[in-house]
């Protein structure tokens, strides 16, 4: 979209300043949508894929490098650009995974430079919204409505998941909670968002519910294959599929206290 010549970018800052302008003055001389968003993680499930996201590290930078390694652990490819004093750039380095840094007082032509740049870098929001859709590389789906992570198949038309080729026994709600996450790998979800989308809107139970399922998925896929379901710190959970283990972060629960049975 453009507006008088100029390519209007979709960009989401995150910042706790009460005065969001402040952080970058020069972006609001420019011409792109900006959405404000807290210094949260449930923040980044709140943007959409094909934004450019600044990250407020004028005065935390060790939540601002939390938040970086959250958005890299979730495997999403928005462009990630810090906005530092001086005094912050002695402290950022390749290991916080953004894609550029800017100083607070950088110049609008600067700012418009480095969006435009990270705009082409960051790919367009088709390509990114199929790559989450089904990450080819990791989970098949076959003409039948199988799922197939490495040994892990889910069939959509019988209802099934067999592991090894051997079917294990799951109530409705832990299919539906199954597929859900095979049908969108690495993608870190809220048990919020988990609750609305599994169970509904007119679920008027708490997410202890997701809780409860995540821990009989766990169970019943085994010890040596209850990681592939990991507990992001602070936000919720991700299916990592079986060719990708190693990049499971914290895939042991934190929750470790008995809970009740939840009905489906």
């Amino acid at each position: 979209m453009r507006s008088g010549g100029i390519n209007m970018t979709d960009i989401t800052l995150m910042t706790s300043c009460a005065a969001p302008a402040k952080v970058l003055p020069s972006l609001t001389l420019l011409s792109h949508r900006v959405r404000v968003l807290p210094m949260e993680p449930s923040s980044i499930l709140k943007m959409p894929e094909n934004t450019i996201l600044l990250v407020d590290a004028r005065e935390d930078l060790s939540l601002a490098k939390s938040l970086c390694s959250i958005v890299r652990a979730s495997n999403l490819t928005m462009s990630v650009i810090l906005i530092l004093t001086e005094g912050g750039f002695t402290v950022v380095n390749a290991s916080w995974g953004v894609s550029d840094v800017m100083l607070t007082t950088a110049s609008p032509a600067e700012v418009e430079g480095r969006l435009r740049l990270a705009s082409q870098r960051g790919g367009s929001a088709e390509s990114t919204s199929k790559e989450h859709a089904v990450d080819s590389g990791s989970v098949e789906i076959n003409s039948s409505g199988q799922m197939c992570s490495g040994d892990l198949v889910v069939d959509t038309q019988s209802y099934t998941v067999s592991l090894h080729g051997k079917p294990i026994d799951l109530a409705y709600k832990e299919f539906e909670l199954l597929k859900y996450f095979v049908q969108h790998p690495r993608r870190v979800f809220t048990r919020a968002h988990l609750l609305q989308e599994v169970w509904g809107y007119d679920y008027y139970g708490g997410t202890r519910t997701v809780d409860v399922h995540i821990r009989r998925l766990r169970a019943k896929l085994g010890v040596e294959y209850e990681h592939v379901i990991g507990t992001v710190r602070n936000v919720g959970y991700r299916f990592d599929p079986l060719e990708s283990q190693d990049e499971v972060v914290d895939s042991a629960d934190s929750d470790n206290n008995d809970s009740s049975a939840a009905s489906d």
